[in-house]
Protein backbone atom coordinates (compact mmCIF):
# COMPACT_ATOMS: atom_id res chain seq x y z
CA UNK A 1 0.00 0.00 0.00
CA UNK A 2 1.41 3.06 -1.25
CA UNK A 3 1.76 5.66 2.12
CA UNK A 4 -0.23 8.58 1.35
CA UNK A 5 1.61 11.92 0.30
CA UNK A 6 3.12 14.42 2.91
CA UNK A 7 0.83 17.32 3.32
CA UNK A 8 2.63 20.63 3.23
CA UNK A 9 0.78 23.68 4.92
CA UNK A 10 3.15 26.21 2.62
CA UNK A 11 2.52 24.29 -0.39
CA UNK A 12 -1.09 23.70 -0.48
CA UNK A 13 -1.41 28.05 0.42
CA UNK A 14 0.21 28.47 -2.59
CA UNK A 15 -1.78 25.88 -4.75
CA UNK A 16 -4.97 27.67 -3.27
CA UNK A 17 -3.30 31.48 -3.71
CA UNK A 18 -4.38 32.30 0.01
CA UNK A 19 -3.73 35.65 0.54
CA UNK A 20 -1.34 37.31 2.76
CA UNK A 21 -1.99 40.57 3.11
CA UNK A 22 -3.36 41.98 6.67
CA UNK A 23 -2.27 38.89 8.34
CA UNK A 24 1.25 40.62 10.58
CA UNK A 25 0.16 39.82 13.97
CA UNK A 26 -0.52 43.02 16.11
CA UNK A 27 2.78 44.40 18.48
CA UNK A 28 5.10 46.92 19.16
CA UNK A 29 7.80 44.87 21.08
CA UNK A 30 10.09 41.79 20.61
CA UNK A 31 11.63 39.77 23.19
CA UNK A 32 14.84 37.80 21.73
CA UNK A 33 16.65 34.84 23.58
CA UNK A 34 19.54 33.18 21.95
CA UNK A 35 18.90 29.77 22.40
CA UNK A 36 21.49 27.15 20.31
CA UNK A 37 20.25 24.08 21.39
CA UNK A 38 16.82 22.81 20.31
CA UNK A 39 13.69 24.88 20.37
CA UNK A 40 10.85 23.32 21.62
CA UNK A 41 7.48 22.85 19.50
CA UNK A 42 6.13 26.03 22.02
CA UNK A 43 9.36 27.85 21.79
CA UNK A 44 10.63 30.22 25.15
CA UNK A 45 7.38 28.58 27.03
CA UNK A 46 8.68 24.99 26.48
CA UNK A 47 12.28 25.64 27.79
CA UNK A 48 13.67 24.40 30.97
CA UNK A 49 14.80 27.30 32.80
CA UNK A 50 14.93 28.07 36.47
CA UNK A 51 11.41 28.25 37.08
CA UNK A 52 11.31 32.01 39.12
CA UNK A 53 13.31 33.55 36.27
CA UNK A 54 11.11 32.22 33.42
CA UNK A 55 7.99 33.50 35.55
CA UNK A 56 9.49 36.62 36.13
CA UNK A 57 10.14 37.15 32.05
CA UNK A 58 6.81 35.80 31.22
CA UNK A 59 4.64 37.82 33.36
CA UNK A 60 6.61 41.00 31.80
CA UNK A 61 6.64 40.20 28.38
CA UNK A 62 2.68 39.60 29.06
CA UNK A 63 2.64 42.91 30.83
CA UNK A 64 4.02 44.63 28.32
CA UNK A 65 2.46 42.64 25.40
CA UNK A 66 5.83 41.77 23.82
CA UNK A 67 6.22 38.74 21.86
CA UNK A 68 8.82 36.34 23.31
CA UNK A 69 11.20 34.25 20.32
CA UNK A 70 13.90 32.47 20.91
CA UNK A 71 17.00 33.11 18.70
CA UNK A 72 20.01 31.96 16.79
CA UNK A 73 22.47 32.13 14.08
CA UNK A 74 22.22 30.22 11.12
CA UNK A 75 24.00 26.94 10.76
CA UNK A 76 25.83 27.27 14.37
CA UNK A 77 24.66 24.78 17.23
CA UNK A 78 27.70 25.21 19.93
CA UNK A 79 25.63 25.17 22.99
CA UNK A 80 29.00 26.55 25.35
CA UNK A 81 29.53 29.98 25.88
CA UNK A 82 27.17 32.73 26.65
CA UNK A 83 23.97 33.40 24.69
CA UNK A 84 22.39 37.19 23.52
CA UNK A 85 18.86 38.74 25.06
CA UNK A 86 17.47 41.86 23.22
CA UNK A 87 14.44 43.83 23.60
CA UNK A 88 13.29 45.64 20.75
CA UNK A 89 10.78 48.18 20.78
CA UNK A 90 8.76 50.44 18.27
CA UNK A 91 7.84 52.91 20.31
CA UNK A 92 4.45 55.39 19.77
CA UNK A 93 5.89 58.54 17.74
CA UNK A 94 7.51 55.98 15.75
CA UNK A 95 11.33 55.69 17.14
CA UNK A 96 13.26 52.53 16.95
CA UNK A 97 14.87 51.27 20.08
CA UNK A 98 16.89 48.29 21.45
CA UNK A 99 18.65 47.17 24.33
CA UNK A 100 20.93 44.10 24.27
CA UNK A 101 22.50 41.87 26.96
CA UNK A 102 24.37 38.50 27.44
CA UNK A 103 23.36 35.51 29.41
CA UNK A 104 25.16 32.41 30.90
CA UNK A 105 23.03 31.49 33.75
CA UNK A 106 19.17 31.37 33.43
CA UNK A 107 19.18 33.86 36.43
CA UNK A 108 20.83 36.66 33.95
CA UNK A 109 17.85 36.80 32.11
CA UNK A 110 15.74 38.72 34.78
CA UNK A 111 18.03 41.57 32.64
CA UNK A 112 15.01 41.22 30.33
CA UNK A 113 12.31 42.44 33.19
CA UNK A 114 14.92 45.85 34.05
CA UNK A 115 14.86 46.53 29.72
CA UNK A 116 10.89 46.63 29.29
CA UNK A 117 10.96 49.07 31.46
CA UNK A 118 13.90 50.79 29.85
CA UNK A 119 13.16 53.14 26.77
CA UNK A 120 16.52 51.27 24.91
CA UNK A 121 18.38 53.00 22.63
CA UNK A 122 17.63 54.19 19.12
CA UNK A 123 20.31 54.47 16.01
CA UNK A 124 20.82 51.03 15.86
CA UNK A 125 20.55 48.63 12.60
CA UNK A 126 17.30 46.26 12.00
CA UNK A 127 17.41 42.84 13.14
CA UNK A 128 16.21 40.19 10.48
CA UNK A 129 14.55 37.59 11.79
CA UNK A 130 13.56 34.89 9.84
CA UNK A 131 11.14 31.40 10.88
CA UNK A 132 12.89 28.66 10.92
CA UNK A 133 10.95 26.53 13.56
CA UNK A 134 10.82 23.05 12.07
CA UNK A 135 9.00 21.47 15.26
CA UNK A 136 6.17 23.76 15.38
CA UNK A 137 6.05 23.47 11.81
CA UNK A 138 7.50 21.63 9.25
CA UNK A 139 7.14 24.46 6.01
CA UNK A 140 8.99 26.79 8.61
CA UNK A 141 12.25 24.15 8.34
CA UNK A 142 11.90 23.67 4.80
CA UNK A 143 11.40 26.68 3.16
CA UNK A 144 13.08 28.74 6.21
CA UNK A 145 16.21 27.43 6.53
CA UNK A 146 17.65 28.13 3.02
CA UNK A 147 16.03 31.70 3.55
CA UNK A 148 18.16 31.70 6.67
CA UNK A 149 20.80 30.89 5.26
CA UNK A 150 21.32 32.86 2.35
CA UNK A 151 20.27 36.08 4.12
CA UNK A 152 23.02 35.09 6.94
CA UNK A 153 25.81 35.10 4.31
CA UNK A 154 24.78 38.11 2.93
CA UNK A 155 23.93 40.42 6.46
CA UNK A 156 25.67 38.37 9.44
CA UNK A 157 25.18 40.57 11.54
CA UNK A 158 21.42 41.71 11.36
CA UNK A 159 20.08 37.94 10.56
CA UNK A 160 19.19 35.74 13.59
CA UNK A 161 17.04 32.24 12.60
CA UNK A 162 13.90 32.30 15.02
CA UNK A 163 10.81 30.39 16.42
CA UNK A 164 7.12 30.78 15.29
CA UNK A 165 6.35 34.10 13.89
CA UNK A 166 2.83 33.12 12.82
CA UNK A 167 1.67 32.00 9.97
CA UNK A 168 3.05 29.13 8.76
CA UNK A 169 1.65 28.44 5.22
CA UNK A 170 3.55 31.60 4.07
CA UNK A 171 6.78 30.84 4.60
CA UNK A 172 9.23 31.31 4.41
CA UNK A 173 8.76 34.22 7.14
CA UNK A 174 10.71 37.04 7.51
CA UNK A 175 10.29 39.89 9.89
CA UNK A 176 11.89 42.45 10.29
CA UNK A 177 12.55 44.71 13.97
CA UNK A 178 11.66 46.94 15.95
CA UNK A 179 10.62 48.03 12.40
CA UNK A 180 7.51 45.89 13.12
CA UNK A 181 7.49 44.73 9.26
CA UNK A 182 6.35 40.54 8.03
CA UNK A 183 7.19 39.34 4.92
CA UNK A 184 6.03 36.32 3.58
CA UNK A 185 6.26 33.79 0.62
CA UNK A 186 9.73 34.25 0.05
CA UNK A 187 12.22 32.28 -1.13
CA UNK A 188 16.26 32.27 -1.28
CA UNK A 189 15.93 35.12 -4.22
CA UNK A 190 13.17 36.68 -3.41
CA UNK A 191 14.00 37.34 0.18
CA UNK A 192 17.26 38.88 -0.80
CA UNK A 193 15.34 41.26 -2.95
CA UNK A 194 13.79 42.02 -0.23
CA UNK A 195 15.76 42.93 2.83
CA UNK A 196 17.59 44.64 0.30
CA UNK A 197 15.03 47.03 -0.65
CA UNK A 198 13.49 47.32 3.03
CA UNK A 199 16.89 48.39 4.25
CA UNK A 200 17.27 50.88 1.50
CA UNK A 201 14.31 52.19 2.95
CA UNK A 202 11.76 50.98 -0.18
CA UNK A 203 9.00 48.53 1.40
CA UNK A 204 7.54 46.82 -1.30
CA UNK A 205 4.31 45.35 -1.56
CA UNK A 206 4.53 41.74 -3.26
CA UNK A 207 5.19 40.05 -0.12
CA UNK A 208 4.27 42.30 2.78
CA UNK A 209 2.19 40.91 4.81
CA UNK A 210 1.73 43.76 7.02
CA UNK A 211 2.89 46.22 9.65
CA UNK A 212 2.81 45.13 13.11
CA UNK A 213 1.85 48.29 14.31
CA UNK A 214 -1.19 48.38 12.54
CA UNK A 215 -4.66 46.50 12.57
CA UNK A 216 -5.58 43.88 9.28
CA UNK A 217 -7.77 46.14 7.52
CA UNK A 218 -5.11 48.73 8.09
CA UNK A 219 -2.44 46.45 7.07
CA UNK A 220 -4.23 46.10 4.29
CA UNK A 221 -5.09 49.36 3.03
CA UNK A 222 -1.45 50.47 3.52
CA UNK A 223 -0.15 47.61 1.40
CA UNK A 224 -2.73 48.32 -1.49
CA UNK A 225 -1.26 51.89 -1.62
CA UNK A 226 2.12 50.62 -1.91
CA UNK A 227 0.92 48.58 -4.58
CA UNK A 228 -0.67 51.44 -6.51
CA UNK A 229 2.00 54.15 -5.88
CA UNK A 230 5.17 51.93 -5.59
CA UNK A 231 7.92 51.29 -2.81
CA UNK A 232 7.74 53.55 0.11
CA UNK A 233 9.73 54.02 3.59
CA UNK A 234 8.37 52.32 6.88
CA UNK A 235 7.12 55.78 8.09
CA UNK A 236 6.41 57.56 4.86
CA UNK A 237 2.50 56.54 4.85
CA UNK A 238 0.43 56.78 8.08
CA UNK A 239 -3.65 55.74 9.14
CA UNK A 240 -4.94 58.24 9.95
CA UNK A 241 -8.58 57.39 10.29
CA UNK A 242 -10.40 54.50 10.35
CA UNK A 243 -14.43 54.16 10.39
CA UNK A 244 -16.30 51.13 9.70
CA UNK A 245 -18.41 51.35 6.73
CA UNK A 246 -21.25 48.34 6.13
CA UNK A 247 -19.42 45.14 5.85
CA UNK A 248 -15.92 46.77 5.62
CA UNK A 249 -14.06 49.50 6.56
CA UNK A 250 -12.38 53.10 5.17
CA UNK A 251 -9.09 53.91 6.30
CA UNK A 252 -7.74 56.98 5.60
CA UNK A 253 -4.13 57.09 4.42
CA UNK A 254 -1.74 60.13 4.61
CA UNK A 255 1.42 60.63 2.63
CA UNK A 256 4.20 62.48 3.15
CA UNK A 257 5.49 64.48 -0.06
CA UNK A 258 6.00 64.15 -2.60
CA UNK A 259 3.25 61.17 -2.16
CA UNK A 260 -0.48 61.62 -2.55
CA UNK A 261 -1.32 63.87 0.68
CA UNK A 262 -4.53 61.61 1.64
CA UNK A 263 -6.16 58.87 0.42
CA UNK A 264 -9.54 56.54 1.41
CA UNK A 265 -8.75 52.91 0.84
CA UNK A 266 -11.98 51.19 1.39
CA UNK A 267 -11.73 47.28 2.55
CA UNK A 268 -13.74 44.47 2.98
CA UNK A 269 -13.36 41.49 4.94
CA UNK A 270 -14.51 37.76 4.18
CA UNK A 271 -13.86 34.24 5.01
CA UNK A 272 -12.61 31.79 3.13
CA UNK A 273 -13.91 28.11 2.62
CA UNK A 274 -12.54 25.84 5.68
CA UNK A 275 -9.13 24.56 4.75
CA UNK A 276 -5.97 22.84 6.37
CA UNK A 277 -3.74 25.85 7.21
CA UNK A 278 -1.19 24.50 8.89
CA UNK A 279 1.29 21.04 8.63
CA UNK A 280 0.14 19.98 11.98
CA UNK A 281 -3.30 21.44 12.47
CA UNK A 282 -6.93 19.97 11.63
CA UNK A 283 -8.79 20.44 8.14
CA UNK A 284 -11.68 22.64 8.27
CA UNK A 285 -10.47 26.23 9.49
CA UNK A 286 -11.49 29.27 7.34
CA UNK A 287 -9.57 32.08 7.57
CA UNK A 288 -10.37 35.87 6.72
CA UNK A 289 -9.23 37.67 3.67
CA UNK A 290 -8.86 41.46 3.45
CA UNK A 291 -10.01 42.88 -0.07
CA UNK A 292 -9.23 46.85 -1.31
CA UNK A 293 -12.27 47.60 -3.44
CA UNK A 294 -11.44 50.89 -3.90
CA UNK A 295 -8.30 53.56 -3.67
CA UNK A 296 -9.46 57.20 -4.17
CA UNK A 297 -8.22 60.84 -3.36
CA UNK A 298 -9.29 61.75 0.17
Amino acid sequence: MTPPERFFCADAARARNDAFVGTAPYGFVWVLIEYRRSWPANGFDGLDLDPRTKALVFSAARAHRARVLLIRRHGRRRAAGSGRWAVLRHDGSGALRQQWGDWRRDQDLAEIVTALDSPGEPGRPPVVLVCAHGLHDACCAVRGRPVGGVLSARWPDLVWECTHVGGDRFAANVVVVPDGVYYGNLDARSSVAVVEEHLAGRIRADHLRGYTTLYPPQQAAVAAVLGRFGPAGRHDYAVVGTARDGDGWRIRVSGTPPRTSVLDVEVLARRTPAHRLTCRGPAGSSAVVYEVTSIRAG
